[in-house]
């Protein structure tokens, strides 16, 4: 396996200062709890007094402040898109990673492009004290040269058939999910012997914006029907109106599950609260566990719950293909 020099052609931001926002969000919530002064229109903030005051208020207050804080302090960009040509095309598949190097650091990242496409692109999440991802967020510019080697993993997608794809991920897991459904729409393979598939994306995250091609992605969905995307923030909610899903991923699919599948299996506790409880959303179509593949990405413990989930709704264990890291 030969490393390919690759000339960077694209690097763009994905996320965007909210500290407006939040100053404005800390106001009101001030405004309603007796701490507005706190908080001045303008200037740094002091965290200490805001717990301190908010928590006087109300203890409920406290995740919220420390999420607020979170995302106030960190560093920008956090999130970019990252495109890069070689003279020699990178063979690859659809799911398949890279192991590129910058400097004297190599890091692995899948592929978030189709292999249809003349560039390579990339979606970098910026990881504090990484090895490599704070400097291609910070240091990377347009006509830098980096050294790619790959590619390299087993998340595929299986052969055309008349299953229904459904896709998970968190954060930046969704790279191979868009190389796959990009990959697949291109190539016709949603649908099979004339018959429509249904494909769907679970995509989750904190922040909208932390939601890597959100708008690539609602455009996909408003050009072909049967691509149903799935957005699913825990935190967003504190800071907008958002009235989409806020469950974890895994839990978000089986609010979309056919019940009239599961007619004959037992349910309880948790999975039989989420089977029972109605989408955010005004999709119709549902998914029918027992002809679905399922593929996966992201932190450890999203996988071992999508894999646990999906095994109960009844799909098969040789249609759930999953990748964890973290």
């Amino acid at each position: 396996m030969v490393s390919k020099s690759a000339k960077v052609t694209a690097v763009e931001a994905m996320d965007r200062d909210r500290r407006v926002e939040i100053r404005a969000r800390l106001r009101k919530l001030g405004a309603k709890y007796g701490f507005k002064d706190v908080v001045a229109k303008e200037g740094p903030i002091d965290w200490e007094r805001v717990f301190e005051e908010a928590s006087q208020a109300s203890r409920r207050l406290a995740p919220q402040i420390g999420a607020f804080h979170d995302r106030f302090e960190r560093a920008r960009p956090a999130l970019v898109r990252i495109e890069f040509e070689t003279d020699e095309p990178i063979e690859f598949a659809a799911g398949q990673y890279l192991s590129i190097r910058f400097g004297d650091r190599t890091r692995a990242y899948s592929v978030a492009s189709s292999p249809n496409r003349d560039h390579t692109e990339l979606c970098i999440r910026r990881v504090p004290d990484g090895r490599l991802s704070p400097r291609l967020c910070e240091e990377l510019s347009v006509g830098d040269e980096l050294a790619v080697r790959g590619p390299h993993g087993n998340l595929l997608l299986e052969g055309p058939s008349k299953r229904d794809m459904v896709f998970l991920a968190t954060g930046t897991g969704v790279a191979p999910m868009k190389s796959m459904i990009d990959y697949t729409f291109e190539e016709g393979r949603d649908t099979f012997r004339g018959e429509e598939r249904d494909v769907w994306l679970f995509l989750g995250a904190a922040w909208e914006d932390d939601l890597p091609y959100h708008d690539a992605f609602r455009a996909l969905s408003a050009e072909h029907d049967n691509f149903h995307y799935i957005s699913c923030l825990s935190r967003e909610p504190w800071l907008s109106e958002w009235g989409g899903e806020t469950e974890y991923i895994q839990d978000a699919m089986v609010k979309y599950v056919d019940e009239r599948a599961l007619q004959d299996a037992a349910f309880g506790g948790h999975m039989a609260e989420m089977l029972a409880d109605r989408p955010e959303t005004d999709t119709s179509a549902r998914i029918d566990p027992h002809v679905a593949e399922v593929y996966a990405c992201g932190i450890n413990a999203m996988v071992y719950g999508l894999e646990t989930a999906a095994r109960r709704l009844g799909i098969p264990k040789d249609s759930i293909h999953c990748e964890g890291y973290g």
